[in-house]
């Protein structure tokens, strides 16, 4: 039986009400603690229980090797201080960041709320982190003294006191300082917690930022951007064209929504307030069939041409392959990794493999747009 999921989950969630912010500060400093001891008994421990290596999960994209295609999404290791951990908990690869040119707090406390009910999370952080500065000390550091399994990637978001018209330079002088450290990198402009920082999704700031970018990109390091879900065909075709343009990697869709229907929460306990009288974005279950939308309008919209990371509500098998099938070639979890539990990564795989089984085929790389490519 998996003690988290029916056990410690429903204790720490509904019974005990721990601030979820201060519960994810101890879990990180306990997974930083053991990413700077790699060969301890604990990490042996958790790769027997928590990892699943099967060929057919296996994929090589835009120059990488990804030995599963579940990944850990930004937001959780903000700072990159576990890097060395993620590898030992399952994950095919793993996002640090947001992190910003600045250092900065975030917003106000309380700024993350659980909202059980709805199997999802409310989170109004605000990029709150030590800086790029900070990052590239903490992984060059890393470096010299572990090698990483996954590959890892960096989200670069737009510091809070940097004015929107001068946000490209921002952009670029985080790039300069990680990006002999990262091995993919994405350009965060969708998240709802920043002032402004949506607008920059708009064709032509976004281009700005990109161009910056993709001239000092020396390397050829496989550059993103991430999307929002609350955007409308036209804007993500807009979007399409500049990854095509700027020779972006791919996309990752999506980031939080900043909706509110369907809810069943109506009052959050920790400020007395309905959902929708509270900033924030929401991730989790309500999510799920939005940013598979997305994901099917980017497949559709490219023929498959451009690679797609997918994220948002997913908890299951089930929803991983729907991500798959419907065109992204990589997923990535956070609040479902939260409800569902360490577990959640190896469960996920060991249903993919079924999947693959099922429909007779020998690599998760066949069943990316497998559903559009039935319906042709």
């Amino acid at each position: 039986m998996d003690i988290y999921k029916f056990a410690i989950s429903p204790l720490l969630f509904n019974v005990v009400k721990t601030d979820p912010e201060w519960l994810h500060q101890q879990t990180i400093r306990s997974f930083s603690w053991l990413s700077q001891t790699p060969a301890s008994w604990a990490n042996q421990r958790l790769q027997k229980s928590l990892c699943l290596y099967d060929s057919r999960l296996e994929q090589n994209l835009f120059g990488l090797n990804f030995p599963n295609p579940v990944g850990l999404a930004a937001g959780f290791d903000k700072d990159g201080v576990a890097a060395g951990i993620w590898s030992n908990l399952g994950f095919g690869f793993a996002e640090l960041g947001t992190v910003t040119f600045h250092a900065q707090p975030g917003n106000p406390r309380p700024r993350l709320f659980r909202l059980p009910l709805d199997k999802a999370a409310l989170n109004r952080m605000g990029f709150n982190n030590l800086g790029a500065a900070a990052m590239a000390t903490r992984l060059k550091y890393e470096k010299q003294e572990l090698t990483h399994l996954i590959p890892i990637g960096i989200n670069l978001g737009k510091s809070k006191v940097t004015p929107l018209e001068e946000a490209a330079q921002d952009y670029l002088d985080s790039f300069r300082l990680l990006k002999d450290l990262g091995d993919y990198f994405v350009v965060n402009v969708s998240s709802p917690n920043t002032p402004g920082l949506r607008s920059l999704q708009d064709a032509s700031m976004l281009s700005a930022i990109l161009n910056l970018l993709q001239q000092e990109n020396i390397a050829h390091k496989p550059i993103f951007v991430k999307i929002a879900p609350d955007l409308e065909c036209v804007a993500i075709a807009d979007i399409i064209s500049l990854a095509k343009t700027y020779q972006l990697a791919g996309i990752i869709a999506t980031n939080t929504t900043i909706r509110r229907d369907g809810l069943k929460t109506q009052v959050i306990n920790q400020t007395g307030k309905s959902p929708q009288e509270e900033a924030g974005g929401i991730s989790g279950e309500p999510l799920r069939d939005r940013s598979t939308e997305v994901i099917r309008f980017i497949w559709q919209q490219t023929q498959g041409q451009i690679p797609i990371i997918g994220v948002g509500g997913i908890f299951s098998p089930e929803d991983a392959w729907e991500k798959i099938t419907a065109g992204a070639s990589l997923i990535q979890v956070y609040t479902g990794w939260i409800y569902e539990g360490p577990l959640m990564v190896r469960r996920i795989l060991a249903g993919l493999l079924s999947k693959l089984e099922q429909n007779g085929l020998n690599s998760i790389n066949e069943a990316v747009g497998l559903e559009v490519k039935n319906k042709k």
